[in-house]
């Protein structure tokens, strides 16, 4: 069973709540119609009744057919409009006083009646629903915003990331047929700080979503000092930092060590002969966005992977951005993403 089938079983176990905001695309109504119809969740989708009403018509479904609820963002929501003034101004008031930017009602109801992530954000926030689902027409930029400003990011977590799930074509040496690339599209040049919350987030994404130990290496094109420079100090300094954190969660690690000491156990072997990952770990953490987004193509088109992602990670609760070149079944694969990263959160 390939990856994702094991994904979308596990969430359909669940029976969780997702709201996706993006009504107007005639995707998300194809993709909200198939979870009910295979039973895997039940869908709330945001939207005013003609952009419904036309996105259905494109997709060639009904939303009422199979009782699944919309709601019109547009008209407001005193209790997520109170909560979002509420979280918004206790962030602000933690900022310095000349840098707090205080909202009034009228702005928060404003934000919620015409930015409809937001509104969905604040659902998940309130436990109205287990997730949210959008990006297939929102930006990154704009879904992370969203995220921050309605959800925040876990405790002890400073950095909100993200990781890509590889469905390998063939296991690699060590048995693994399942992969976790991080970060490939969020941070574009992270410090060695946030590479540590990197490293914690994918491998507990790996974790939630495949039921396997994390085992996890920081790359770089140096392996235990075999180079040097301002790259490979970063990287060593990420691994100094992870270490007493990753022993504390007993998760193994090791850094920094090239891709082919990583993954192929006799290089490995060869290159860190002291080492606690030697050529088996089956989660990656890259140094910049540059070698993480090129790195999980390569193996995406050269090497036949199957990419699960971007999965957003190291949030307060679940929201999962998506391709805007998404298919339906994409977005149903996200969607049992998301409901498994919210059994943890």
């Amino acid at each position: 069973m390939k990856a994702i089938e094991k994904i979308i079983e596990k969430a359909s176990a669940l029976k969780g709540t997702i709201v996706l905001p993006e009504g107007m695309d005639a995707r998300v109504i194809t993709a909200a119609c198939s979870c009910v119809d295979r039973g895997i969740c039940t869908p709330i989708v945001l939207g005013t009744p003609q952009e419904i009403a036309e996105a259905e018509a494109k997709a060639g479904l009904s939303l009422v057919e199979r009782n699944i609820r919309t709601i019109d963002y547009t008209q407001g929501d005193t209790e997520l409009e109170a909560a979002y003034l509420e979280a918004w101004n206790a962030k602000e008031a933690r900022k310095p006083a000349e840098k707090q930017k205080i909202i009034d009602i009228e702005t928060a109801q404003k934000t919620l009646r015409t930015k409809r992530i937001y509104f969905g954000g604040m659902m998940v926030r309130l436990g109205r629903v287990n997730g949210l689902v959008a990006g297939s027409i929102a930006s990154t930029g704009d879904m992370l915003r969203a995220a921050f400003h309605t959800l925040g990011t876990q405790k002890g977590v400073k950095t909100a990331s993200s990781c890509f799930i590889m469905d390998l074509k063939e296991p690699t040496a060590s048995g693994d047929s399942v992969l976790a690339f991080g970060d490939c599209a969020v941070i574009p040049n992270p410090t060695a700080e946030q590479l540590v919350d990197i490293g914690l987030a994918s491998a507990q994404t790996y974790r939630d979503l495949t039921g396997n130990e994390p085992r996890v290496a920081f790359l770089s094109f140096s392996t235990k000092g075999s180079a040097a420079g301002d790259l490979v100090e970063k990287v060593q300094k990420a691994v100094e930092l992870a270490r007493p954190v990753f022993a504390e969660k007993g998760i193994n690690m090791d850094g920094e060590m090239q891709f082919d000491a990583a993954i192929v156990p006799s290089v490995g072997q060869l290159k860190n002969p002291k080492g606690e990952i030697q050529g088996n770990a089956n989660v990656f953490i890259f140094p910049d966005l540059q070698a993480g987004n090129i790195g999980y193509k390569i193996a995406q088109r050269l090497g036949g992977a199957t990419a699960i992602g971007p999965n957003l990670q190291g949030l307060a609760k679940a929201m999962n951005d998506l391709s805007r070149g998404c298919s339906a079944e994409d977005i149903v694969g996200t969607i049992c993403v998301t409901l498994l990263q919210s059994t943890t959160k």
